[in-house]
């Protein structure tokens, strides 16, 4: 059986090699690179994303890579955004008062954590959408790793995109799928077995 090839998209954030290592321990065949005809040719992309939302997006733009997304996603091309992977598919990103674009593939803003203690650093469990994919298998006691002080709050996009929320404080997108998108707030990589079985499955269905 041939496995499938995952490009970890390099734009300067993120954990790309324990991203990287993760993909490996699940059965893909894995590169790390910034290149967008590698990136637009794999079976899945990945999208990884430590620190600020502007930051991430002026990385992202240098190598063009909200055209890559945009391009994969057009073409029904499986990609996974991760943590501010995941936020920077929204249209905006407010931090410290300053907005700033980001891919724009699902509307709605990325915002503080209305919550007494920020960031939210730690294990939560998730509210799985019904029919999900990613947490397919997985008991609903599962718990994964977030490292974050910003999060959707609120869902503006698609009635059918499937929806995982966690509470932190205030209720916030855990994860999304919808068509070839999907994304966690989480850090799979980081989330042990739970983390590893999510991840199998989105290899799976590659």
């Amino acid at each position: 059986m041939t496995k499938k090839l995952v490009v970890v998209l390099d734009y300067g954030s993120g954990n790309l090699r324990s991203a990287q290592r993760a993909l490996q321990r699940v059965g893909a065949e894995v590169e790390v690179t910034a290149d967008a005809t590698a990136a637009l040719a794999a079976d899945g992309l990945m999208v990884p994303g430590v620190g600020a939302f502007e930051a991430c997006m002026t990385g992202l733009r240098t190598i063009g890579g909200e055209h890559i997304i945009a391009e994969r996603v057009a073409a029904g091309r499986p990609v996974l955004g991760v943590c501010v992977g995941m936020q920077i598919l929204f249209a905006r990103g407010v931090e410290f008062g300053v907005e700033t674009p980001g891919c724009g593939q699902w509307p709605g803003a990325v915002t503080h954590l209305d919550a007494p203690v920020v960031p939210h650093m730690g294990w939560n469990v998730v509210d799985a959408a019904a029919g999900s994919a990613l947490f397919k298998g997985l008991p609903a006691d599962a718990r994964f790793y977030f490292v974050h002080s910003y999060a959707a709050q609120r869902w503006e996009g698609a009635s059918d995109a499937l929806l995982t929320w966690a509470t932190h404080g205030t209720p916030f997108l855990a994860a999304v799928e919808h068509g070839a998108l999907a994304a966690t707030q989480f850090h799979p990589e980081k989330s042990g077995d739970a983390g590893a079985a999510m991840l199998s499955n989105w290899v799976e269905g590659l």
